[in-house]
């Protein structure tokens, strides 16, 4: 633990002296949180490019630490000989904003990721919490998987495929655990500190992009306190499915805090409720999304204040252009949705700002243009490698049976598959959203230069997203929808601060204000009361003692034969290869796995007739537990005839299906 810690402590450091270095006239607060951000790049993106080389080890971290010191020295020698912006009165302000809205948001983060992280019971089960039951055990292989592995490594549970999916939030945790992290520390450690780096980062962009005091805090309440009208549902105000009419208020109530899905914001079915919760629904459980955000916003934060017009005497040019190229080309192994959905904004703002010029400043449109070809020069430069050895080659795959990745879609999920849409056009999102989607209507007509370039930088965003599906599971493209919806957020507020004022002098402002208040932040209130307070088994603790032993007692490399159940200890908790994991991964990654299922069955229910299957494979082991007794008609009989028992307790069996390399030392 003290090693992990020293070891991020150490990147965090060179990221706050760098971005000192290079951008010192840029407010504390601000610098503080993009050195942060820097250091956790830094540390993402250094041990896995020497991992390519070596293998994701002890020493590809050490010359990773490294080349961190002379990116530090190389800022240093480039730096920006201004005087460095000192603490005014501004800075006690925010701090004072962040204190009563990022504080209680990192506490809140950090008791979700206890809890819904494998978090251990008195009887030494593993739980995990609502959101987190279905993706955790998916990355967890990754994390545990990555460790000691050449990259670029394959799919931890489809050996023989390349991992195309993005990987880099998912190493860092790796990097916990090589340094001597438990598997729970490993993720809840770096998940709270990247929740945190969001919170703060969408507050410091409030304050860039809004133009009040308030609007800042009431910006980053829209996006992380985000729902919409389906309270309305399951009080059966809204003609929606009401199962007994009779209910009361309790009765419903409880049914949202006991039931499997039944929050106000995650309903598919039956009430097309599919605008979840930011913190329960995406960056607790979606830790490629949470990474992503952590070093995306940064990002819109270095693309708002390096070229809005009128801001040329503070952006740093060349400096603060090139760090963001830089930035931003490290996205897509990171996150390949934040990624797109950083291009798709700057393209939006590069056409406003070449049709409308730089009317504060004196930047003529050729020298706006030659900017903007600097920066995304540098991003493709550094992203297109990762685009077309790991992005690309997923998403264009051919094979029978793979789902289709990019195909016309309109309307999102309300257009399931393109079959027709479910909900009328305005009132899904108007039901998904809420009041404030009415608002960012509104504001639309208001003639704001700048509210309508921070509607240029979302509008692209929101049209890719409603016509075209990146991805065989379209609820995906929400990925680009909460960022364009993050642009949206400060022009909700902006609006919202405008309509406030209009207002002054009438009595019931209070009244409309708290009434508004309610109506848009009940959804997502009952929604995280829930996710607080959700628990699930997802390992006894017999399947835990046998993911220890494989962790323990087998090889690094070893393979092994199992059901593809998605919790399964041998590639979640143990880091071993399997030979075919759930389609419930695998299927929305674009692979056919019918071959692979149709061996392990014959396999495991006649394994005297088909020996040739754990060859075909490569497989060392063979794990047979409730699941693969549940799923097939495992014949054990000749399991243990043919090969040696090498672990047994109530849960699992264990068979090693030839002599090998010897078990570890503490067994000889």
């Amino acid at each position: 633990m003290l090693l992990s810690t020293g070891y991020f402590l150490c990147f965090q450091i060179l990221g706050c002296f760098s971005v000192r270095c290079l951008l010192p006239r840029r407010r504390v607060l601000d610098r503080i949180w993009l050195g942060m951000s820097l250091g956790l790049l830094e540390e993402m993106w250094l041990p896995a490019l020497f991992a390519f080389r070596f293998s994701f080890g002890n020493l590809a971290h050490l010359l990773a630490l490294g080349a961190g010191v002379l990116l530090a020295a190389c800022c240093r020698m480039l730096r920006d000989r201004r005087p460095v912006r000192e603490w005014d009165g501004e800075e006690t302000r925010q701090a004072v904003r962040m204190i009563l809205m990022v504080v209680p948001l990192t506490i809140l983060g950090g008791y979700l990721q206890y809890s819904h992280v494998m978090r251990v019971d008195q009887y030494g089960n593993w739980n995990v919490g609502q959101s987190t039951y279905g993706d955790l055990p998916m990355h967890l292989s990754f994390i545990t998987g990555l460790v000691g592995k050449r990259f670029p490594a394959d799919y931890p549970f489809y050996p023989g495929h390349r991992l195309s999916y993005p990987f880099l939030a998912d190493s860092l945790s790796s990097t916990f655990c090589l340094m001597g992290c438990s598997l729970q520390a490993a993720v809840i450690i770096p998940g709270t500190f990247m929740m945190m780096l969001c919170y703060m980062g969408v507050m410091i962009l409030g304050r860039e992009m809004t133009t009040g005091k308030k609007t800042i805090l009431l910006a980053a309440a829209l996006f992380f306190f985000n729902g919409g009208l389906g309270f309305l549902y399951d009080f059966d105000q809204a003609a929606g499915y009401n199962g007994n009419g009779g209910l009361t208020v309790l009765d419903r109530l409880r049914n949202i805090m006991e039931g499997y899905y039944k929050t106000p914001t995650n309903q598919p079915e039956p009430n097309n409720l599919r605008w979840s919760n930011v913190i329960c629904d995406l960056m607790l459980p979606q830790r490629t999304l949470l990474g992503g955000w952590a070093i995306g916003i940064p990002c819109f934060y270095l693309l708002e204040t390096c070229f809005r017009p009128g801001r040329r005497d503070e952006c740093e040019h060349p400096r603060g252009t090139i760090l963001l190229g830089i930035w931003a080309g490290a996205l897509p192994l990171i996150h390949t949705h934040t990624f797109l959905a950083l291009a798709l904004s700057s393209a939006g703002v590069l056409g406003y700002d070449l049709i409308h010029g730089d009317r504060e400043g004196d930047r003529s449109r050729m020298q706006i243009l030659a900017q903007y070809l600097i920066y995304g020069s540098i991003a493709a430069l550094l992203a297109l490698p990762q685009l077309f050895e790991f992005t690309f080659s997923q998403t264009f795959q051919k094979g029978e049976g793979n789902p289709s990745f990019i195909v016309f879609q309109f309307n999102w999920v309300n257009n399931p598959s393109g079959s027709g849409m479910r909900d009328f056009y305005l009132w899904f999102y108007v039901k998904n959203i809420g009041i404030p989607v009415l608002m960012l209507l509104l504001a639309a007509f208001e003639k704001d230069p700048k509210q309508r370039r921070l509607f240029s930088g979302m509008i692209l965003i929101v049209l890719a997203a409603e016509l075209i599906r990146f991805q065989p599971n379209e609820y995906d493209n929400n990925k680009l929808l909460y960022l364009a919806w993050m642009i949206g957020c400060m022009i909700v507020s902006n609006w919202a601060a405008r309509v406030w004022r209009m207002l002054k002098g009438l009595r019931g402002r209070a009244v409309i204000a708290a009434g508004a208040a309610g109506v848009i932040f009940l959804s997502p209130a009952l929604t995280i009361a829930r996710e607080c307070v959700s628990s699930y088994q997802a390992f006894g603790a017999a399947a835990v003692e046998a993911g220890m032993f494989v962790k323990e007692k087998t090889e690094e490399d070893a393979v092994f034969l199992t059901g593809t159940q998605h919790l399964n200890p041998v590639d979640s908790i143990a880091g071993r290869t399997i030979v075919c994991g759930p389609d419930l991964w695998l299927y929305w990654h674009g692979f056919d796995t019918t071959e692979r299922k149709n061996d392990l069955r014959m396999f495991f229910e006649d394994p005297a007739n088909h020996d040739e299957v754990p060859e075909k494979y490569g497989a060392d082991y063979i794990y047979v537990s409730s699941y693969e007794r549940n799923d097939y008609e495992v014949d054990e009989r000749a399991l243990r005839e043919r090969y040696e028992t090498v672990f047994e307790n109530r849960e699992a069996t264990i068979y090693r299906i030839s002599s090998g390399e010897k078990l570890a030392e503490s067994e000889q």
